[in-house]
């Protein structure tokens, strides 16, 4: 992947509107919620964009107000939302947000079920979006949210192998949008053999490869054909191997106070691509995923760290 700030970064899913309790304590009996975006694929379109990427999102919303509210915030960082289509007769998602003090995972509850975002179909993937030198990303939330939407990121995996663009998955699974762990396994691995680069956790390794030593999950994928895989392993960084037979571990960065854990993962992986599209080597990437992984943390919010080009360039040079 060459060093070129026009390349295009495609990547597609649900973006809802998120409740932020603004105290500690059980959802059911917070008052006051903070709102703003949420959805992993739209964290990392987020992120390419603030390093000044070309940053498309493909979704769907409802023509409600969370909806309206998806368009806006995603317009206001300069993605692109001609590829946001309109669901009249169903409901934008959303969902509710604990607020944690002791860097535990915040509960999470959704509302998305039979959402506009779940109708996406592959009538709704533009070909003319994939050409020489896009990355598409994708995650395996988007193919476990309904049948039609696994088979829009198909579509898109499709064109965007016709046309020889780079793919990413990050296997983010969630095991309560599927039926069962034995489904859940076979169709992420499905799609994450299809891709250039898998971006698994330490965890996840685990329930997809069967193992949680992360040369094993990285075998494990290179024998399917993924040419770069790096594993996640949280606060002590990342485990990388590629197919011409590179690996090695990078350090994680040290975080003082963790105040949210959530969206670690999707700068993990904005910190990968963007590296990679600007000429880096494999290692370096990972180096950049454990840097912004480490801001996410001390943030609250999912995408509310992700830095601008300009800030990352300075914190590179100081760390």
């Amino acid at each position: 992947m060459q060093n070129n700030q026009s390349h295009s970064f495609v990547t597609l899913g649900e973006a809802m509107a998120m409740f932020v309790a603004k105290t500690p304590g059980q959802l059911a009996q917070i008052e006051e919620f903070h709102r703003s975006l949420a959805g992993a694929e739209v964290n990392v379109a987020i992120g390419m964009a603030r390093l000044g990427f070309e940053s498309c999102y493909i979704s769907k919303v409802g023509k409600d107000s969370f909806g309206q509210f998806i368009r806006q915030a995603i317009s206001n960082e300069n993605i692109r939302t001609d590829w946001i289509s309109e669901g009249a007769n169903h409901a934008t998602g959303f969902m509710l947000k604990s607020n944690v003090t002791d860097g535990s995972d915040p509960k999470v509850e959704y509302f998305r079920r039979n959402s506009a975002a779940s109708t996406l179909s592959t009538a709704d993937i533009d070909s003319a979006l994939f050409k020489a030198g896009t990355h598409l990303h994708l995650t395996g939330i988007s193919i476990a949210v309904s049948n039609t939407m696994r088979e829009a990121t198909r579509h898109a995996l499709n064109l965007a192998k016709e046309q020889g663009c780079s793919v990413s998955f990050d296997t983010n699974l969630r095991p309560t949008l599927w039926p069962d762990e034995a489904t859940m396994v076979a169709s992420i691995n499905e799609f994450a053999f299809a891709c250039d680069i898998v971006l698994p956790g330490i965890e996840e390794g685990k329930i997809l490869a069967g193992s949680d030593e992360p040369e094993v999950i990285a075998d494990f994928y290179l024998q399917h054909g993924v040419k770069t895989v790096i594993v996640k392993l949280g606060s002590k960084g990342a485990y990388f191997k590629t197919s011409n037979g590179e690996s090695g571990t990078v350090a994680g960065f040290p975080v003082e106070k963790v105040v949210d854990t959530v969206g670690a993962g999707d700068s993990f992986a904005v910190g990968v691509i963007s590296a990679l599209l600007d000429g880096k080597t494999i290692e370096q990437a990972a180096r950049r995923g454990n840097l912004l992984g480490s801001i996410t943390v001390q943030v609250r919010g999912d995408s509310e760290g992700l830095p601008t080009r300009e800030t990352l360039n300075k914190l590179e040079k100081e760390s």
